[in-house]
């Protein structure tokens, strides 16, 4: 059963409550919390998210929906291809050390547009082709697999977040912080976990 985060809450214990939330949503026996104007009046002064996210900015992925969350329960960036930009870093920074999130979640998922596009390494128009760079890593370790290469992308990500970042490093060594990361099943709504090794 749901239990708002509090700022007692360990972090092993807020991934747990994401995770819960999950399968509720694959079940379809969401309860939609902290979805209601008392919820946003609470909060309207300050917010205590209890996960702080990288996601995909694909339209497919609304990670409050899909985690069952409602309103100040989640810190969330997105970006297309989940990956650590400096300013997603910065962004997560604030997210965990001022903020307190107890989980820093990379959230890929499946036939994500932004790994096949770096995959098939065509001309794209404007900008996109900036984003590459970030995913080409764990590209180059997939062999053509689309599904290995989302899942490999998250786990760079989520290193990344874990070791380029001093603050976030100093909150994981402290404990205080898990890194951690999965794969939203575009068909199932599931959320797959991704190992994630730290140094």
């Amino acid at each position: 059963m749901y239990t708002t985060a509090s700022p007692k809450l360990e972090p092993a214990q807020a991934l747990e409550l994401l995770y819960e939330g999950n399968r509720r949503f694959v079940a379809g026996e969401t309860i939609e919390p902290n979805r209601n104007m008392s919820r946003l009046r609470e909060i309207a002064d300050r917010q205590t998210p209890y996960a702080a996210f990288l996601g995909c900015a694909d339209s497919r992925v609304p990670i409050e929906i899909v985690f069952d969350q409602g309103f100040g329960d989640l810190f969330v960036t997105r970006i297309a291809g989940n990956v650590a930009t400096s300013e997603n870093i910065g962004s997560l920074e604030f997210g965990t050390q001022v903020l307190g999130a107890k989980v820093l979640y990379v959230l890929g998922h499946t036939n994500c547009g932004a790994v096949a596009a770096t995959m098939k390494r065509e001309a794209v128009p404007g900008q996109i082709s900036s984003l590459f760079q970030f995913i080409r890593p764990a590209v180059r370790t997939a062999a053509g697999d689309l599904s290995f290469a989302v899942a490999e992308n998250v786990r760079l990500q989520a290193q990344t977040l874990a070791e380029a970042s001093p603050v976030i490093a100093a909150l994981v060594k402290e404990r205080k912080l898990i890194v951690a990361g999965g794969v939203y099943d575009l068909a199932t709504g599931r959320v797959t976990p991704v190992p994630v090794e730290l140094q």
